[in-house]
């Protein structure tokens, strides 16, 4: 065990005596759909259509301010929807409430813009959707439901669409209340938000300090580390080797079409790698302590360093911490977030300043600390989030 770590056992178990109120959570769970052709068609259609009406809709609000100086509401839109229903033949292909959805959509956009304006961030006016620039819907209240035939195969029967057949890999937990059907180059698969009650898990008496780092993915205040993947860097002489034959072909022509499809693949690949290991390592985590404590990282500020901006959004350290806290939340422990400065410059022993470069990795203190940089940091973010430990000094 690393120089000056404490057994917080005592002062976590007084922190459990204290009642927890649990709240229902949102979950989502994807499963992976296989639609038959003629399903696939009206999947697409369906995409279509919606893609359409998000169009009119965003062109209504924006002639509507630029001619009249006047705001059209997400109520004025919904009420427009039958007529428009009525007379536009693909529209009447659509569930009712997946054109609610899309207007809904609409607004959200334009309070995002809002929000970002008052806020002083770019704004980013929304956008109209290019022809596969829409790849899914939703029903946000009904219109679908969850079957089995009599030879055992599991269906999603959707409105207007038809049965189509899905593989729950893993039961579906909690009420589901909405259901988005998604495509992701050529493949659907079909998310449910749902509504669960966190299950506590048995308590382990014991908190950890995590440092994020590019040389290993996180280093924890009992001395142990978590090797990083790097499954970007792994795929990049095939990804820009398919890019380049990509870059050749003629546009428009349907080589282009099956090689950007290729290439969309391989992207898919990684993510897919990269959520699986992060989903695994932050259950983990959250199965073995009671408490984390992370650096409340600026991660969309660091990737303006474009020596390191590739590495740190292969690492994906936010959408990690992201995990662990909607896990722990769910166990019935806590993530605690703390102001990173310092943390890697001052000896978690003695509480000296000790300067060192990025190509430093041991951290030496003239009070005889000898250790690795990224477990002194993770020491010191340990004190910092629970007010105990060598970090004190941080405090100042």
């Amino acid at each position: 065990m690393p120089p000056n770590t404490r057994d917080f056992s005592r002062e976590i178990q007084a922190a459990q005596q204290t009642p927890v109120w649990y709240n229902i959570a949102m979950r989502t769970y994807k499963y992976r759909l296989y639609p038959t052709s003629e399903q696939t068609a009206r999947l697409e259609n369906t995409l279509e259509a919606c893609r359409s009406l998000y169009n009119a809709a965003l062109a209504e609000r924006k002639c509507a301010y630029r001619q009249q100086r006047k705001h059209i509401s997400k109520l004025q839109q919904l009420n427009e929807l039958p007529d428009m229903k009525g007379s536009i033949p693909e529209l009447q292909r659509v569930h009712s409430q997946v054109l609610q959805d899309v207007v809904i959509r609409v607004d959200k956009a334009f309070d995002a813009f809002f929000r970002r304006l008052g806020s002083g961030d770019r704004p980013g006016y929304p956008r109209f959707r290019g022809k596969g620039w829409y790849d899914s819907f939703t029903y946000p209240q009904s219109g679908f439901s969850l079957s089995e035939n009599k030879c055992g195969n599991q269906k999603l029967r959707l409105s207007k669409i038809g049965k189509v057949r899905i593989r729950l890999h893993r039961p579906v937990e909690g009420k589901i209340k909405t259901c988005t059907i998604k495509r992701e180059t050529d493949k659907w698969y079909v998310c449910f938000s749902c509504e669960v009650e966190p299950k506590p898990l048995p308590k382990s008496n014991k908190a950890a300090g995590v440092d994020m780092g590019l040389l290993s993915f996180a280093a924890l205040s009992d001395g142990s580390t978590i090797s990083n993947p790097r499954y970007l860097r792994k795929a990049e002489n095939k990804l820009k080797y398919e890019q380049r034959r990509l870059s050749k072909k003629r546009m428009k022509s349907n080589s282009r079409k099956k090689q950007k499809a290729k290439l969309a693949r391989l992207h898919r690949k990684v993510a897919n790698q990269r959520k699986d290991f992060l989903h695994k390592k932050s259950r983990k985590l959250v199965n073995n302590y009671d408490t984390l404590v992370f650096e409340d990282l600026r991660v969309k500020n660091m990737v303006k360093n474009h020596h390191l901006a590739k590495s740190i959004s292969d690492a994906s350290w936010g959408r990690f911490i992201q995990y662990c806290t909607y896990k722990a939340e769910n166990a019935g422990k806590q993530v605690i977030l703390v102001n990173p400065r310092g943390t890697s410059q001052i000896c978690s022993k003695c509480g000296a300043v000790v300067k060192k470069t990025l190509a430093m990795r041991i951290h030496k203190c003239e009070c005889g600390l000898k250790i690795d940089r990224d477990v002194n940091a993770a020491i010191n973010i340990l004190g910092l989030g629970t007010g105990l430990g060598g970090a004190s000094a941080l405090a100042g």
